[in-house]
């Protein structure tokens, strides 16, 4: 700041010289006051002119080359900030395009579903959430849009009792996880189990419900089936 004000002094001082000089001479107020300015600038006045001591240019310098210098830290900083803003843009770019599946399902109002004489797809009906609409209430099977690591869970009751209960969770044509348990007292028999998968695009998971066994399920959503994309591969 002192460096500036100097050097505004020094502008003001050489204006007022030459002006001095054009109008014939200075006077002897005006001589006391050159001699004021220049002991404030730290220039040697001489007659009717002012002489710039290599001080003054050696200051003079050093405020060019920091002014060069900050010019180039801002233009680094300038292309940081472009190259972060760029990698910003490229991030939600990413996030904006992956695909977006999620399913969370009940079974059905109806109450005991079975026994039945073969294995059949438990189909649940009630869809709460189907982002991605990869779930098929119509076959019971969800479908894979995207190759990736898929996260699975079930729960499942049955009301009968000295029975046992099963459930099979199967992707493609292979059962991959199944809970069993027997009820010998009264009450309900709860099955519950989870897993990740990784998937191909096109391959399908879904419930099956084993020959001679059953579930139950209700308005109170007793029996669910859910599942997510973690992330793609």
């Amino acid at each position: 700041m002192r460096r500036a004000a100097a050097f505004l002094m020094l502008l003001l001082c050489l204006y007022w010289t030459r002006a001095q000089g054009e109008s014939g001479g200075v006077t002897g107020n005006d001589i006391t006051q050159t001699e004021v300015q220049s002991e404030i600038l730290g220039v040697k006045a001489t007659g009717d002119q002012t002489i710039i001591t290599p001080d003054i240019w050696a200051e003079l310098k050093e405020l060019r080359d920091i002014a060069n210098q900050q010019s180039v830290e801002l233009r680094k900083l300038e292309q940081q900030n472009t190259a972060i803003q760029a990698r910003l843009t490229a991030s939600e770019s990413k996030i904006a395009d992956r695909p977006k599946v999620a399913f969370s399902l009940g079974l059905t109002d109806a109450g005991q579903v079975g026994p039945f004489n073969t294995d059949i797809t438990l189909k649940f009906s009630k869809v709460f959430t189907n982002f991605g609409q990869a779930y098929s209430p119509t076959t019971g099977h969800f479908t894979a849009p995207v190759r990736g690591a898929y996260y699975f869970s079930f729960t499942t009751v049955d009301n009968r009792i000295y029975v046992g209960s099963v459930v099979y969770l199967y992707h493609n044509d292979k059962r991959v996880l199944w809970n069993h348990d027997y009820n010998d007292e009264y009450g309900h028999t709860n099955l519950s189990n989870s897993m990740v998968l990784q998937l191909e695009k096109g391959d399908v998971v879904y419930m099956v419900l084993p020959a001679s066994y059953s579930v139950y399920d209700d308005r109170d959503d007793r029996s669910t089936f859910n599942g997510f994309l973690l992330f793609p591969l």
